[in-house]
């Protein structure tokens, strides 16, 4: 047996590259945290150079991404002795940042899914996620007009994006399954979040005192295959296009068909 056993786990999909800003962020969790490492560039051994690392967890697959990690790699039961999972990329910035006090205000507030805001300068898409300087935590926003049907539904409530999600124990449960093998970017993801807690807008929100920000680094930047002459990062974007559309296209199927099988009449309109 472990002589401590840590009460969470901190996730982060990481290059070499980005050694120093991942170094900065993993010394803002304490000893409560295990850390785990997804090598997508084969580099390991080279971490050691972190005292940290050496008790981290580490595992290289060249050239995936988180969610292709996370779908096989953190069943809901291999981890089910953490009480929260941090499932992060590797740009962001951690200097107002601590995971102690962030763990009390998702507590404290009751968010089974939530992310620390994110600063309005900077790698900013949706409203929701902007850190708000007058309060702890946000559930709601407005947002730009026609977006929102619904005030309790994304991008306006129930949401975060996949930058920097944390999720309980039982709410990871559920986004695992939701969670595709072949869909390895994940996009589409953060509109569904809501439907793995109940009620969405209320165990869904933002952290607004301990805040990040997003460096906007692209995902496997120079790992992606270069084709026509556009850079190997456009390529990448145009796949998680592709996937999103993927993933809407199944969830609405999976509607259906559990409907179907419950002899429910379904609503007019399932996704956002």
């Amino acid at each position: 047996d472990l002589p401590f056993k840590p009460k969470y786990l901190v996730t982060f999909t990481v290059g070499y590259a980005q050694k120093e800003n991942i170094n900065r962020a993993v010394k803002k969790f304490s000893d409560n945290f295990a850390i785990l490492l997804f090598h997508y560039d084969g580099r390991v051994t080279e971490w050691d150079e972190f005292e940290w690392s050496k008790r981290a967890i580490h595992i290289s697959v060249s050239k995936q991404t988180k969610w292709w990690y996370a779908k096989r790699f953190l069943h809901p039961d291999i981890v089910a002795a953490y009480e929260y999972i941090f499932i992060w990329d590797e740009d962001l910035g951690v200097d107002h940042f601590n995971a102690e006090e962030y763990i009390k205000l998702v507590k404290k507030n009751g968010l089974d899914i939530s992310q620390p805001g994110l600063e309005p300068d900077r790698g900013l898409t949706w409203q929701m996620t902007k850190r708000r300087g007058d309060r702890e935590v946000h559930k709601e926003t407005e947002e730009r007009p026609g977006w929102c049907a619904d005030p309790h539904l994304p991008p306006c409530a129930a949401f975060v994006e996949i930058m920097a999600p944390v999720f309980s124990r039982e709410a990871w449960r559920c986004v695992w399954h939701m969670i595709q093998n072949d869909l390895v970017h994940g996009w589409g993801l953060d509109f569904a979040l809501r439907k793995c807690v109940e009620p969405a807008h209320e165990k869904i929100g933002v952290v607004d005192s301990q805040w990040i920000v997003h460096q906007v680094v692209p995902s496997l930047g120079n790992q992606g295959k270069a084709e026509g002459g556009k850079p190997a990062w456009e390529g990448v974007r145009a796949r998680c296009r592709k996937e999103w559309g993927m993933f809407q296209t199944r969830l609405a199927d999976a509607e259906k068909a559990y409907y179907k099988m419950m002899g429910i009449t379904p609503p007019n309109s399932t996704l956002v």
